[in-house]
């Protein structure tokens, strides 16, 4: 049973994907293949109307192909505009004249809906601002042209009576390019609204991301890490959250920079990053600026923090750098500090962190300082 559920959801992603892969293919050729498709329905009418012996309306249908033609090369160049009021003013004529011919019980004056869709489409993309409203006055313009056509060839005998299967043939064949054309530029339009909804998601998460963490080693940056040190010193029931705060420095880290160069002093970072990780798994670790981290050490009382702090130290001193065939040894120096009372917001206790630090620099650095116990 398991496997079957497996395989079933094997197969629902499989398909996923191809209408994924599918939507951005219509969506990346939409153009391209408005061009193409009308000019296939054209050639489609070109046929009928042949057979009906229509010659006229034969003839301008295979003058529409011909337009559709270079309206396909148009839009792979990149080239729409002349696309769009191509076709706008193709399919308003073709209209007219086949009403003209045939007359309405045909339904030819479907073609005029069906490009509805495609002035909208074409007309978002191609228009932007208060110049949009020349999208309205086509559309209005094409309702226009419909209630105008429906008011002159109501009651007009058509110039060439076409046999009942013609005209099941034309008012299905028309009716059909309407629907199509609807449900195409809908589910186009929709894909592409929530694609574009997704990878505007994405980034607000990246930008967020960028927000909170350092570019160089993905830690946690000043942004980041001091609301989680607030949260984790607010008051719960009375009682004082046990942590301890380390602050560590790279020694003389400038002259890293300036033997190695700076790529070699970011190596060195990360290789610094990877070793705190390493020696201390699921504390929060920020790059507080340059060479300095600061690290949290939770449910650490100050000789616990002590114990693990001083074997990163010697860590850190004993695995160099390996950069472009050099062995880059680094030392640290880390001033550590307990969560008391006495502290109620994270400025204070990080404070007196660097100040252990600071203080382990002058006395020799590659040290670890912590109260008044120098390790």
């Amino acid at each position: 049973m398991s496997t079957e559920t497996s395989d079933t959801k094997i197969n629902a992603k499989g398909k996923g994907l191809f209408l994924d892969k599918m939507m951005r293919f219509f969506v990346k050729n939409t153009f391209e293949m408005t061009a193409g498709v009308i000019g296939l329905v054209h050639g489609g009418l070109m046929i009928i109307f042949l057979a009906a012996g229509v010659i006229p309306l034969a003839m301008f249908n295979i003058l529409s192909v011909v337009v559709y033609i270079f309206c396909f090369i148009l839009c792979r160049v990149g080239h729409i505009m002349p696309v769009y009021v191509s076709i706008v003013l193709e399919v308003t004529f073709y209209t007219v004249i086949s009403t003209y011919f045939v007359g309405l019980r045909c339904g030819t004056y479907c073609f005029l809906f069906s490009i509805i869709p495609i002035i909208i489409y074409f007309g978002s993309y191609l228009i932007k601002g208060r110049k949009r409203w020349s999208v309205i006055l086509v559309l209005i313009l094409n309702f226009l042209t419909f209630v105008l056509l429906y008011i002159r060839f109501f009651d007009e005998e058509p110039v060439y009576h076409v046999s009942p299967d013609i005209m099941l043939i034309l008012v299905v064949y028309s009716a059909f390019a309407m629907v199509f054309s609807i449900l195409f530029y809908n589910a186009i339009y929709i894909y592409s609204s929530e694609n574009q909804l997704s990878i505007l998601q994405q980034e607000n998460r990246k930008l967020s991301a960028d927000a909170h963490e350092d570019a160089l080693t993905s830690l946690l940056n000043r942004r980041g890490f001091l609301p989680l040190l607030r949260t984790l010193m607010a008051p719960k029931s009375g009682k004082k959250t046990v942590f301890c705060i380390a602050f560590c420095d790279l020694d003389d880290f400038k002259r890293v920079n300036d033997s190695y160069g700076h790529e070699a002093g970011d190596e060195v970072l990360l290789h610094a990053t990877k070793m705190i990780q390493q020696e201390l798994p699921g504390s929060d670790i920020c790059r507080w600026g340059g060479e300095e981290f600061v690290i949290l050490l939770k449910d650490c009382d100050i000789l616990t923090a002590r114990s693990k702090v001083e074997r990163l130290r010697k860590t850190v001193e004993s695995n160099p750098t390996e950069f472009v065939g050099k062995q880059i040894f680094v030392t640290m120096t880390i001033g550590l500090e307990e969560n008391l009372e006495s502290y109620s917001n994270p400025e204070d206790i990080i404070k007196k962190a660097d100040e252990r630090m600071y203080y382990g620099k002058q006395h020799g650095k590659k040290i670890l300082v912590s109260e008044d116990h120098v390790a």
